[in-house]
């Protein structure tokens, strides 16, 4: 979302930073990127799942999970690793073209 000039220019003259989400986290542009790919990870898992009328329990047990992993999955958890995250959306019928275009989405 990007905020209006006019809005940007009254909160710095009252004194306020005004930044985005990696200025804020101190992300690297290396860190940015990866926590920009997982948030789009997680986002397909959810659609995929749902796509395929899979339960949160439905899937967990798929990937030899839980279902409150994958719920954390799904939320773009950060403690969630891209491995579990690309066995969730293969076993979601996800497939090398999807992930590849979210990659490349992500540019």
């Amino acid at each position: 979302m990007v905020m209006d000039a006019e809005k940007r220019k009254q909160l710095e003259a009252a004194g306020w930073v005004v930044g985005n989400t990696s200025d804020f986290l101190g992300l690297t542009p290396a860190e940015a990127e990866l926590v920009e790919l997982k948030t789009r990870l997680a986002l397909l898992v959810k659609e995929q799942r749902k796509v395929h009328n899979l339960s949160q329990d439905a899937l967990a047990q798929k990937i030899g999970s839980s279902q409150s992993r994958v719920a954390k999955i799904e939320s773009g958890d950060p403690s969630v690793s891209l491995d579990l995250i690309v066995r969730a959306l293969f076993n979601t019928g996800a497939t090398r073209q999807q992930l590849a275009q979210v990659i490349l989405d992500s540019e």
